[in-house]
Protein backbone atom coordinates (compact mmCIF):
# COMPACT_ATOMS: atom_id res chain seq x y z
CA UNK A 1 0.00 0.00 0.00
CA UNK A 2 1.41 3.51 -1.04
CA UNK A 3 1.54 6.15 1.46
CA UNK A 4 1.52 8.85 -1.10
CA UNK A 5 -0.80 11.61 -0.45
CA UNK A 6 -2.29 11.99 -4.21
CA UNK A 7 -2.99 9.39 -6.69
CA UNK A 8 -0.80 8.90 -9.15
CA UNK A 9 -2.56 9.35 -12.62
CA UNK A 10 -3.11 5.76 -13.16
CA UNK A 11 -4.59 5.65 -9.93
CA UNK A 12 -6.85 8.24 -10.48
CA UNK A 13 -7.76 7.44 -13.55
CA UNK A 14 -8.97 4.28 -12.39
CA UNK A 15 -10.63 5.79 -9.63
CA UNK A 16 -13.02 8.60 -11.91
CA UNK A 17 -13.76 5.85 -13.71
CA UNK A 18 -14.89 3.79 -11.19
CA UNK A 19 -17.06 6.52 -9.32
CA UNK A 20 -18.61 7.55 -12.74
CA UNK A 21 -19.83 3.78 -13.42
CA UNK A 22 -21.21 3.44 -9.66
CA UNK A 23 -22.91 7.16 -10.19
CA UNK A 24 -24.37 6.31 -14.02
CA UNK A 25 -24.64 2.44 -14.21
CA UNK A 26 -27.67 2.18 -11.29
CA UNK A 27 -29.28 5.30 -13.47
CA UNK A 28 -29.04 3.71 -16.60
CA UNK A 29 -30.44 0.22 -15.31
CA UNK A 30 -32.90 1.97 -13.50
CA UNK A 31 -34.52 4.17 -16.39
CA UNK A 32 -35.14 0.15 -18.66
CA UNK A 33 -36.47 -0.86 -14.95
CA UNK A 34 -39.11 2.14 -14.75
CA UNK A 35 -39.67 1.98 -18.46
CA UNK A 36 -40.49 -1.59 -19.27
CA UNK A 37 -41.41 -2.76 -15.39
CA UNK A 38 -42.61 -0.19 -13.37
CA UNK A 39 -39.93 -0.25 -11.03
CA UNK A 40 -36.89 1.16 -9.38
CA UNK A 41 -33.53 -0.39 -9.60
CA UNK A 42 -33.84 -1.15 -5.52
CA UNK A 43 -37.47 -2.58 -5.98
CA UNK A 44 -36.54 -5.23 -8.73
CA UNK A 45 -33.19 -5.94 -6.08
CA UNK A 46 -35.88 -6.33 -3.71
CA UNK A 47 -37.96 -8.89 -5.75
CA UNK A 48 -35.51 -10.63 -6.72
CA UNK A 49 -33.66 -11.29 -3.64
CA UNK A 50 -37.11 -12.45 -2.25
CA UNK A 51 -37.21 -14.54 -5.60
CA UNK A 52 -34.04 -16.54 -4.89
CA UNK A 53 -34.66 -17.07 -1.29
CA UNK A 54 -36.16 -20.46 0.05
CA UNK A 55 -39.89 -20.37 -0.51
CA UNK A 56 -39.36 -17.36 -1.72
CA UNK A 57 -39.56 -15.58 1.95
CA UNK A 58 -37.11 -13.45 4.37
CA UNK A 59 -36.63 -11.55 7.51
CA UNK A 60 -37.48 -8.54 6.84
CA UNK A 61 -33.99 -8.00 8.67
CA UNK A 62 -32.15 -10.92 6.16
CA UNK A 63 -33.95 -8.48 3.19
CA UNK A 64 -32.97 -5.72 4.66
CA UNK A 65 -28.78 -7.02 4.92
CA UNK A 66 -29.15 -8.43 1.32
CA UNK A 67 -30.27 -5.10 -0.04
CA UNK A 68 -28.09 -3.02 1.97
CA UNK A 69 -30.78 -0.87 3.14
CA UNK A 70 -32.68 0.25 6.40
CA UNK A 71 -35.27 -1.46 8.28
CA UNK A 72 -37.07 2.15 8.08
CA UNK A 73 -36.19 2.59 3.90
CA UNK A 74 -36.78 -1.35 2.93
CA UNK A 75 -40.46 -1.22 5.22
CA UNK A 76 -41.22 2.01 3.09
CA UNK A 77 -40.73 -0.14 -0.25
CA UNK A 78 -42.22 -2.87 1.30
CA UNK A 79 -45.72 -1.15 1.71
CA UNK A 80 -45.12 0.08 -1.74
CA UNK A 81 -44.67 -3.70 -2.87
CA UNK A 82 -47.98 -4.85 -1.04
CA UNK A 83 -49.97 -2.43 -2.71
CA UNK A 84 -49.25 -3.89 -5.89
CA UNK A 85 -49.88 -7.03 -4.93
CA UNK A 86 -46.44 -8.05 -5.46
CA UNK A 87 -45.30 -8.96 -1.81
CA UNK A 88 -47.06 -9.56 2.04
CA UNK A 89 -45.82 -9.45 5.03
CA UNK A 90 -46.26 -12.84 7.30
CA UNK A 91 -45.92 -13.06 11.20
CA UNK A 92 -42.47 -14.95 11.76
CA UNK A 93 -43.51 -18.34 13.34
CA UNK A 94 -40.55 -18.34 15.91
CA UNK A 95 -40.48 -15.20 17.13
CA UNK A 96 -44.04 -12.84 17.11
CA UNK A 97 -41.92 -9.76 17.09
CA UNK A 98 -40.14 -10.61 13.49
CA UNK A 99 -41.77 -10.32 10.50
CA UNK A 100 -41.46 -12.47 6.84
CA UNK A 101 -41.37 -10.88 3.32
CA UNK A 102 -42.61 -12.70 0.92
CA UNK A 103 -43.07 -12.29 -2.65
CA UNK A 104 -47.11 -13.05 -4.26
CA UNK A 105 -47.02 -15.52 -6.92
CA UNK A 106 -47.99 -12.17 -8.72
CA UNK A 107 -44.98 -10.71 -7.78
CA UNK A 108 -42.97 -13.59 -8.77
CA UNK A 109 -44.90 -13.56 -11.90
CA UNK A 110 -43.96 -9.56 -12.71
CA UNK A 111 -40.43 -10.22 -12.02
CA UNK A 112 -40.41 -12.99 -14.22
CA UNK A 113 -42.03 -11.32 -17.34
CA UNK A 114 -39.47 -8.35 -16.86
CA UNK A 115 -36.23 -10.44 -16.17
CA UNK A 116 -35.55 -10.93 -19.91
CA UNK A 117 -35.61 -6.87 -20.47
CA UNK A 118 -33.57 -6.22 -17.53
CA UNK A 119 -30.67 -9.08 -18.35
CA UNK A 120 -30.43 -7.50 -22.33
CA UNK A 121 -30.13 -3.97 -20.55
CA UNK A 122 -27.50 -5.33 -18.30
CA UNK A 123 -25.68 -7.02 -21.00
CA UNK A 124 -25.79 -3.98 -23.75
CA UNK A 125 -24.75 -1.74 -20.61
CA UNK A 126 -22.02 -3.81 -19.14
CA UNK A 127 -21.14 -7.23 -21.08
CA UNK A 128 -21.39 -6.29 -24.88
CA UNK A 129 -18.25 -4.06 -24.68
CA UNK A 130 -15.95 -6.98 -22.65
CA UNK A 131 -14.50 -9.87 -24.24
CA UNK A 132 -15.28 -13.12 -22.90
CA UNK A 133 -12.12 -13.77 -21.33
CA UNK A 134 -12.24 -10.21 -19.41
CA UNK A 135 -15.39 -11.33 -17.56
CA UNK A 136 -13.48 -13.73 -15.01
CA UNK A 137 -10.64 -11.15 -14.29
CA UNK A 138 -12.90 -8.35 -13.83
CA UNK A 139 -14.60 -9.91 -11.68
CA UNK A 140 -11.90 -11.07 -9.45
CA UNK A 141 -10.43 -8.00 -9.11
CA UNK A 142 -13.46 -6.29 -8.73
CA UNK A 143 -14.23 -8.75 -6.12
CA UNK A 144 -11.24 -7.52 -4.01
CA UNK A 145 -12.45 -4.42 -3.90
CA UNK A 146 -15.44 -5.48 -2.66
CA UNK A 147 -14.09 -7.24 -0.30
CA UNK A 148 -12.44 -4.42 1.01
CA UNK A 149 -15.99 -2.31 1.35
CA UNK A 150 -18.17 -4.83 2.35
CA UNK A 151 -16.59 -7.05 4.28
CA UNK A 152 -19.92 -9.53 5.05
CA UNK A 153 -20.13 -9.82 1.22
CA UNK A 154 -23.63 -8.84 1.54
CA UNK A 155 -24.19 -7.87 -2.37
CA UNK A 156 -22.88 -10.88 -3.58
CA UNK A 157 -25.27 -13.49 -1.37
CA UNK A 158 -28.91 -14.82 -2.32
Amino acid sequence: MRDQLWLDDEERDLWLRLVSLTMLLPSAVEAQLKRDASVSFFDYHVLAMLSEAPDRTRLMSDLAFHTNASLSRLSHVVTRLEKQGWVRREAYPNDGRATNVVLTDHGYAHLSEHAPGHVREVRRLVFASLEREDIASLSAQLGRILDAVDPDRRQMRG
